[in-house]
C-alpha cells in the first residue's frame, strides 16, 4: 500500500503518483529477486521524516528513506515491512547528485527494500541496488527521463 501524508506536495518530474510508484516498486522487487513480496510505502515531508527519525533511531533531522523490516523471510507472499520516503530530501538529493528524479527514487526504494529483506550496508547492498536501478531504467527507458 502507498500512502501520502496529507498536504505533501506533488513535485514535477518525480514519480510520486500511485500508478508510477506501484510500477517502479514492482520492477524493483522483481530485479531484487523479491517478486511476490509485499511492503507498505509512506511518503512524507522533511518534518515528518525528522520526527520519525528521532523517534525510531534517535537521530535529529530528516533522512531520505527509513526501513522497518517485519522480520519475515523474503519469500513469495511475505510482508517485508514498511518503507518511509521523504519527498523533500529525495528532491534535494536528486538535484545535488545530478540524477534524474526517477533514478534517485529507484535507488532509494531499492536500498530500502534490501534493508527490508535483511541486508546491511556494504558492497553487496550497493551492487544489488545498482543492478535493480539499471533494470528499472531499462524498463522505464531513456534513463528514467520519462515515465510512460
Amino acid at each position: 500500500m502507498i500512502v501520502r501524508d496529507p498536504g505533501l506536495p506533488f513535485l514535477p518530474g518525480f514519480p510520486l503518483g500511485r500508478v508510477e510508484l506501484a510500477r517502479l516498486c514492482s520492477l524493483l522487487l522483481e530485479a531484487l529477486g523479491l517478486r511476490g513480496c509485499r511492503f507498505d510505502l509512506r511518503l512524507v515531508d522533511d518534518a515528518g521524516m525528522a520526527a520519525l527519525n528521532r523517534k525510531a533511531r534517535g537521530f535529529p533531522g530528516p533522512t531520505n528513506v527509513l526501513s522497518f523490516p517485519s522480520g519475515e523471510e523474503p519469500r513469495k507472499g511475505a510482508f517485508l515491512g514498511d518503507l518511509v520516503l521523504s519527498v523533500e530530501t529525495l528532491a534535494r538529493e536528486a538535484h545535488l547528485y545530478g540524477q534524474e528524479p526517477t533514478e534517485h527514487t529507484a535507488r532509494l526504494l531499492a536500498h530500502g527494500l534490501l534493508h527490508l529483506a535483511g541486508l546491511e550496508h556494504g558492497e553487496t547492498m550497493d551492487a544489488l541496488t545498482e543492478t535493480a536501478v539499471e533494470a528499472a531504467a531499462g524498463a522505464f527507458g531513456r534513463a528514467f527521463a520519462q515515465i510512460p
